[in-house]
């Protein structure tokens, strides 16, 4: 995992830009297109979450049609928590959640990327991490001893109609039922028959996206 210079120059050239916001000796272990949520904006940013010896980063960088650079990370040695959380009704995707003190960030990808990104994050903090050392010079506790995170696995129980398939389920049905209405009202020139499916298709397709609206705001 760490030290693997080849791996480290791959993810370099394949992140444009990347090698310009690394810290001296850092070096990416591992990366993989995901959503990274820091809390302190109103929506999910979907990005490259990279892995380094140093660093969890979400990073995304373009130059064209214009710049646009989105960089936020996490120091390894001040993690003080991971948990990896399953949602129900959300069988594709795992979230985890990182904290580095009162901070919280969630990074939400596929099942298997985000148990790899659980057990390299372990490894590199436990291998990064300087030993604890007592000392009689700073009295009975060195208070500045680097505490290890404390990992966890946690399953979320979400009911079903603010998943993301139910509202998946019922902007799609809302589409089907608009496009149904309209066909029937052309073949058989009655908005009697065709205007109230119209009406129920975009109630349906309006409440799914007022209710994933509220989700970006939690």
């Amino acid at each position: 995992m760490a030290g693997n210079t080849k791996t480290s120059e791959k993810i370099i050239a394949n992140l444009k830009g990347l090698r310009n916001h690394l810290l001296p000796d850092e070096l990416p272990i591992l990366t993989f297109p995901g959503i990274w949520d820091g809390g302190q904006q109103q929506h999910s940013t979907p990005c490259e979450i990279v892995l380094t010896n140093q660093r969890l980063l979400g990073y995304f960088f373009v130059s064209f049609p214009r710049e646009r650079l989105f960089l936020e990370s996490l120091t390894l040695l001040q993690i003080t928590n991971v948990s990896l959380r399953q949602k129900a009704f959300e069988p594709l995707f795992r979230e985890l959640m990182i904290s580095e003190g009162e901070r919280k960030v969630y990074i939400r990808a596929p099942r298997k990327k985000i148990e790899l990104l659980y057990s390299e994050l372990r490894e590199a903090i436990d291998l990064y991490m300087p030993p604890t050392q007592a000392t009689f010079e700073t009295g009975p506790a060195d208070q500045s001893s680097q505490t290890a995170p404390v990992y966890g696995r946690q399953d979320i129980q979400r009911p079903f109609e603010s998943s993301p398939l139910a509202i998946l389920l019922l902007f799609v049905g809302g589409l089907v039922l608009e496009t149904a209405g309209v066909l029937i009202w052309m073949a058989t020139r009655s908005s009697q028959t065709g205007l109230p499916l119209c009406i129920a298709g975009f109630l349906a397709v309006f409440t799914a996206l007022m209710v994933r609206r509220q989700q970006f705001k939690r």
